[in-house]
């Protein structure tokens, strides 16, 4: 049986989708969600859904009796993750789990980015549980610009503090299609994959595309960590996450959401989306 955390979430709904879209049996999938109502669709279509939050171990022993496959999708509370994460990979090692498939973050074992270092821990986790298992370090999602560009359209000015680092995005959907390969291939084990999109984009090349959809110019403006993390917070983003944010832009100006591995293309046996497509789809002139 296939399990797959955080089935409610952006990527883990995609996830259970391309299982089912790749032909798995919906009888031998198990959705988990700390929110069970909120995987209704996938009930609907016989999926098992089971009750598993990170922070209830007994849920999670539950959730997953007679798994053989395991996704842990990271937690998304900064600062508790490494917690997050003991628990399942504690449960899923106690239930017998025979492989663990974990999404982790691009070069997590050599990144400076705050992000990356909860993610570091949750794979040492994982060696160190004795469970065969598949790390995939996940780029940037393209969604976490393109969801975005609200204030960029409306000031006709996109801020970030990157310099002119390469960023390696793709779509959940080439996540977690890549994730779906993974996990219904049982000959992948003890593998780590850098995935990324292609081809890679800076944020000046980003606004220069915002910009050619919408119709009129959008300013790419480069400004210090301290300087775009006050922005942000001015705007109202909680402090916590507009200082990862302005840290992010700084690892992507270090080059630490860059890849040219070309796992992902090899895993999903397609072209990425591209980030000018994916600003096709989100601006409208």
């Amino acid at each position: 049986m296939i399990a797959v955390t955080g089935a409610t979430g952006h990527l883990g709904r995609l996830v259970v989708d391309e299982l089912l879209a790749r032909g798995v049996d919906p009888g031998t999938l198990a959705a988990l969600a700390r929110s069970p109502d909120k995987a209704a669709d996938a009930a609907g279509r016989g999926v098992q859904v089971r009750r598993a939050d990170y922070t209830e171990r007994d849920t999670l022993d539950a959730a997953l009796r007679g798994v053989t496959t395991l996704l842990l999708v990271s937690s998304d509370a900064l600062g508790e993750r490494v917690a997050h994460h003991r628990n399942v990979i504690e449960a899923a090692a106690g239930a017998g789990v025979e492989r663990i498939a974990y999404t982790s973050i691009l070069h997590a074992d050599t990144s400076r980015m705050q992000l990356a270092a909860e993610h570091l821990e949750t794979e040492r986790m994982i060696r160190a549980s004795g469970m065969p298992f598949v790390i995939l370090r996940n780029g940037w999602y393209l969604e976490n610009y393109t969801e975005n560009l609200g204030p960029a359209l409306e000031h006709r000015v996109l801020l970030h503090s990157a310099e002119g680092g390469l960023v390696s995005g793709a779509t959940r959907a080439d996540f977690a299609a890549a994730a779906a390969v993974v996990l219904t291939s049982d000959d992948l084990v003890n593998e780590v994959f850098e995935l990324g999109g292609e081809p890679p984009f800076t944020l000046a090349e980003l606004a220069r595309e915002v910009s050619r959809r919408a119709g009129f110019e959008v300013e790419p403006r480069d400004l210090p960590e301290e300087a775009y993390a006050a922005v942000l917070i001015d705007a109202g983003v909680p402090e916590p996450v507009a200082r990862m944010l302005a840290d992010s832009d700084r690892g992507i100006a270090r080059g630490e959401l860059f890849t040219d591995s070309g796992d992902l293309r090899r895993l999903i046996g397609r072209a990425p989306t591209t980030m000018a497509e994916a600003v096709r789809g989100a601006v409208s002139p």
